[in-house]
């Protein structure tokens, strides 16, 4: 068997239109639930049912609704079904007793629930002066989220109410593999947020606000509520796939600090269950098997750079078969380690001591780096023309997320120029020119 390394969600789609496969015949795994949200969403794109094994979808799990519900309220404070979800979520003393009255009340004004807390000095409700100082709290931070969403994007809002909500603060309590589990998908809500963000940005037709995202949302959400069709691609950790066997098998995030995962390199003993663990993963494949990273990569909203994983550096290259041109791996592994052998104990190197003083993270000149398609124009030009861009009806382009399609039509001047695209991962899109990252290909 030949282990594939690159692209997985084009090959997915590929491999059913060619060799007119089943859904069923392929499966995608990783190595934290986390990593679903950017699974699914691909898949949904290319309309591609998929079914999540040993988990919930992604928007489906507690502490992602807790958050959406914030969100929800804060574009509409009439939203009770959230209200009632979060009121008292982290806690802060408004009990059941104290939202059922506040529902009967509603009900005899025919108003909301948060109207009546809003009017609370208005209406004749049996609440204590403690109690009714916390529900005034609570309505005054709302309020206060509504005028900030008014200047933040997306990310930045969501990132605010986690953190002055204290959701970040509660779930960190949890020293748990699942209080952990349950932080990293927090993470991965806000990188999605911020991917939606810089995308919305290209876009002419649409502002990338709030409103927006949670629309996408509640249409992925009625999208896994969808049943009928068993014909689905199998998404679940490596874990879990112990025992089961696909014909084509992608395992995603083979990157240093995921796979094998940061909180598992403290001793050896723990890297070395990290790698029965890939080589469990890299087995369930029948036919084929992918294996796919990042150049970089968000976390908690920021730009960082990936490495990828020594577990394929690991791999004799006769099994290796590169669809994507392999980038300069930075890591130099701790063993040279043959996952189909033994370990060469002649070989054994440490890494360099890491200096105190070296700053971490990427530096101004590694992020410039990360781009792998030059754009065409900056954000920062005033004088666009088409014609100047090479650009006409017609042409063919590349985008970064969007793949390749061709141009159909061109609008507007200067720094609204617009171009109406027709990609093939994509679909129709109306990009700015000036924001849009373009290679021009013919």
């Amino acid at each position: 068997m030949v282990t594939r390394v690159g692209l997985w969600r084009s090959t997915i789609f590929d491999q059913k239109m060619n060799q007119q496969l089943a859904n069923g015949n392929f499966a995608v795994l990783y190595r934290t639930n986390a990593q679903s949200r950017a699974i699914e969403d691909a898949l949904r794109k290319k309309d591609i049912p998929y079914r999540i094994y040993g988990g919930l979808s992604f928007y489906q799990r507690k502490e992602i609704k807790d958050v959406l519900s914030y969100l929800r309220l804060l574009i509409n404070s009439k939203d009770e079904e959230a209200l009632k979800r979060i009121i008292n979520f982290p806690a802060r003393g408004i009990g059941q007793t104290t939202i059922e009255r506040l529902i009967v009340v509603a009900n005899k004004y025919n108003r909301s629930i948060f109207e009546v807390m809003q009017n609370l000095d208005k209406v004749e409700i049996q609440i204590n002066k403690g109690t009714q100082t916390k529900l005034q709290d609570f309505v005054t931070m709302v309020k206060s989220f509504q005028i900030l969403n008014e200047g933040y994007d997306t990310f930045q809002i969501t990132e605010h109410v986690i953190k002055k909500t204290g959701l970040y603060t509660e779930l960190k309590k949890d020293g748990t593999p699942e209080g952990i589990a349950r932080i990293e998908n927090i993470e991965e809500l806000l990188n999605g947020m911020r991917d939606f963000v810089e995308e919305q940005k290209e876009l002419a037709d649409t502002t990338g606000s709030l409103a927006e995202f949670l629309e996408d949302v509640a249409l992925s959400t009625d999208l896994d509520k969808e049943t009928g069709d068993e014909d689905k691609v199998a998404l679940m950790t490596v874990h879990l796939a112990k025992g089961l066997e696909f014909p084509y098998v992608f395992i995603v995030g083979m990157e240093e600090d995921l796979f094998p995962s940061a909180m598992s390199m403290n001793t050896r003993s723990e890297l070395e269950e990290e790698r029965r663990l890939f080589y469990v993963a890299i087995t369930r494949a029948e036919k084929q098997a992918y294996l796919t990273y990042t150049q970089s990569r968000y976390r908690w909203g920021k730009l960082i750079d990936a490495e990828p994983s020594r577990f394929i550096e690991e791999i004799d290259v006769s099994f290796l078969e590169y669809l994507t041109t392999i980038t300069e791996n930075k890591y130099k592994p701790l063993l040279d380690v043959d996952i189909f052998g033994e370990v060469d104990k002649s070989k054994l190197r440490l890494r360099k001591p890491v200096s105190s003083s070296t700053p971490r993270g990427p530096g101004e000149n590694n992020l410039r780096k990360l781009r792998r398609i030059k754009s065409v124009t900056s954000s920062a030009s005033k004088n666009i023309d088409a014609k100047d861009l090479n650009i006409s009806i017609g042409t063919i382009v590349e985008h970064v997320r969007f793949g390749k399609g061709s141009v159909i039509r061109i609008e507007g001047t200067g720094a609204d120029t617009k171009a109406e695209i027709n990609f093939s991962n994509g679909g129709l899109k109306k990009l700015l020119l000036r924001f849009a990252k373009l290679k021009v290909i013919v």
